[in-house]
């Protein structure tokens, strides 16, 4: 039966390094080194200064701002309240009555009537208001001097208190102060009552039933 060998060279393990191998790696690395300090011949004073050379450091002190003293503290006083100067009031002035003056003929004539504004009293609306107190002109006040006066020669005037509606005619009058004579007064309650317009009272720009003084004068003149 035929056969076949194979021949192994054996090197055993304790063999010494190549020397020329070994020589070859140093020259390389010594070129190498050669060529490296030759590259950085040029820039070896370069590299000498940067690295002796330090940066320079600038200290510049900087002066605090000087803070002003605060300013002194102020003295809150509170002045009293001056109160603010009423004025006087005054209110409307009443129309002048008219007078009854006899005349030559024993007859009175009727005076003239100016009439007046009446300036509107400011009062709450409500829903069935009650009468006001006010002072109010005259839209017409005929009035004459009875006949019986003039023969007794009475005369006087009687301040009475009459309730006028809202169509200024008068409802109600009463005698608040006699002139003296009950002739008199009677006749101006009669006349004021039956021929007296007036200009009735309003309240906020509506009419409203008010009371008044309506003062009457019966005069007697030399003639």
């Amino acid at each position: 039966m035929p056969s076949a060998s194979l021949a192994v060279a054996y090197r055993p393990s304790h063999a010494h390094p190549d020397k020329v191998r070994i020589a070859a790696l140093s020259a390389a690395i010594a070129l190498n080194l050669a060529a490296l300090l030759v590259v950085m011949r040029p820039m070896a004073p370069q590299l000498a200064a940067a690295i002796t050379k330090a940066p320079e450091i600038v200290v510049t002190w900087i002066t605090p701002e000087r803070i002003p003293p605060p300013p002194p503290p102020i003295d809150m006083q509170v002045r009293p309240k001056t109160p603010p100067a009423t004025l006087p009031h005054t209110l409307p002035r009443a129309p002048q009555p008219p007078v009854a003056t006899p005349n030559v003929e024993g007859n009175t004539a009727a005076p003239p009537v100016v009439p007046t504004i009446q300036p509107a009293v400011e009062a709450a609306p409500v829903a069935d208001p009650a009468p006001i107190e006010a002072t109010l002109a005259y839209r017409t006040a005929p009035l004459t001097f009875p006949s019986a006066a003039i023969r007794r020669k009475l005369h006087g005037t009687v301040m009475l208190r009459v309730l006028v509606d809202t169509e200024g005619k008068p409802t109600q009058v009463m005698v608040e102060s006699s002139s003296g004579s009950d002739l008199l007064d009677k006749s101006a309650r009669e006349q004021v009552l039956a021929n007296w317009r007036f200009q009735p009272a309003t309240v906020q720009g509506h009419a409203v039933s008010a009371w008044a003084r309506v003062p009457v004068s019966f005069e007697l003149r030399e003639l």
